[in-house]
């Protein structure tokens, strides 16, 4: 198991799970279309920590990011994501609604 932190959060990857079932899995909102890393949609900033492809994405992978969809963790993380119940607590505070439907 590996360890993933994110901006509000952290847990542990479960054997076989990828970074963004994870992310799916601890309330964390990511983009995806493919899950194969063909689209780069569910790219995210990787802070500190390392991972790898077991084959190299075809989307574009700049310096500092990480496709969840198709890594493999190999150590510690932390990536800039945040859970849903955070992002619309924020939007609530921000706009004074409570919900995404106001």
């Amino acid at each position: 198991m590996s360890l993933v932190r994110t901006t509000d959060d952290h847990f542990q990857l479960r054997d076989g799970e990828t970074l963004l079932e994870g992310l799916e899995r601890t309330g964390h909102q990511v983009e995806y279309q493919c899950r194969s890393g063909y689209c780069g949609s569910c790219r995210i900033p990787l802070v500190y920590g390392k991972v790898a492809y077991k084959e190299q994405p075809l989307a574009y992978v700049g310096p500092g990011e990480v496709l969840p969809c198709c890594c493999t963790v190999l150590e510690p993380i932390m990536v800039d994501c945040q859970r849903i119940a955070r992002i619309q607590e924020e939007a609530e505070d921000q706009f004074g609604f409570t919900g995404l439907n106001p």
